[in-house]
């Protein structure tokens, strides 16, 4: 009972951290959303970005409302007050393409104007090599979520955002003792595992884990391209923030902190929502 009241108060500490944005003042400005979803998995869930090793919604890139942070939400508010309390997270952690459609779903059910997209993570970071998400499988799941978005909410912005670079991530951390502590607790096995290891094998698993990633990024940007002028893809701008330990939290080092996650907004905010 002790420790679970101690975890209570972690995580009521963590969601008040963080001064609130500024209240936007003065009428919206044209284009921008008014309200808005986050589809995902535990990075866009702010996962590991709090005191408290949970999901932490507020640090998120997309929804948070941490002034450390700011979130495309955070943006979008400086210019658009009426969105205000409209910004939905239904990212889960652990997260696969598989989950993305139910995820859609209540981004239907909530009638957003702008969705985010980031999945694909936990395809990769399975258990072993093999057990990654085929490049044609993930593929077919993206697109029934984008189609179940096109049907729901034909006038919604959907903004795909690529896989970050966990390869990356690997090669600034596998000579940090702590690092490779952290994930050799289970921390995406595919990649991470053996993290120290030059055998050739270690070497070629991360690099097909790599070359995965690669492929999953290709799809998703063929996905947005297949759905047409309401989808625009983040060019590789996540995948191209160049990671370094300290943008992830120490606990197991591999979760944006919310300075990898505003890296992670600065990446991908569209700027000018003409789309």
């Amino acid at each position: 009972m002790i420790g679970f009241a101690l975890l209570c108060l972690l995580i009521l500490a963590c969601e008040g951290t963080g001064a609130a944005a500024p209240e936007p003042s003065g009428k919206p400005k044209p284009g921008l959303p008014s309200s808005m979803a986050a589809l995902g998995d535990s990075i866009t869930a702010g996962y590991g970005s709090c005191p408290a090793y949970v999901a932490c919604t507020r640090n998120s890139w997309s929804t948070g409302s941490s002034a450390t942070v700011d979130s495309h939400y955070d943006r979008i508010l400086a210019g658009n007050p009426t969105i205000k309390g409209q910004a939905h997270n239904y990212s889960v952690p652990g997260a696969r393409a598989a989950d993305l459609t139910g995820q859609a779903a209540r981004a239907v059910s909530a009638k957003v104007g702008y969705v985010t997209i980031l999945i694909g993570a936990n395809d990769a970071c399975a258990g072993q090599v093999q057990d990654m998400t085929a490049i044609g499988t993930f593929r077919t799941q993206i697109d029934a979520a984008l189609a179940a978005l096109k049907k729901g909410l034909p006038k919604a912005r959907i903004l795909v955002v690529s896989i970050p670079d966990v390869y990356r991530l690997w090669q600034v951390g596998h000579d940090d003792p702590a690092a490779v502590r952290a994930w050799d607790r289970g921390i995406c096995p595919s990649m991470l595992a053996r993290a120290t290891s030059t055998a050739d094998a270690d070497a070629d698993r991360r690099r097909r884990v790599d070359a995965r990633i690669g492929a999953y990024n290709d799809a998703l940007a063929a996905a947005c391209r297949a759905y047409e002028k309401r989808c625009r893809w983040d060019g590789g701008g996540a995948h191209n923030v160049r990671f370094t330990l300290d943008l992830v939290n120490k606990t197991d080092y591999f979760h944006p902190n919310t300075a990898g996650q505003r890296e992670l907004a600065d990446a991908t905010y569209p700027g000018r929502f003409t789309w």
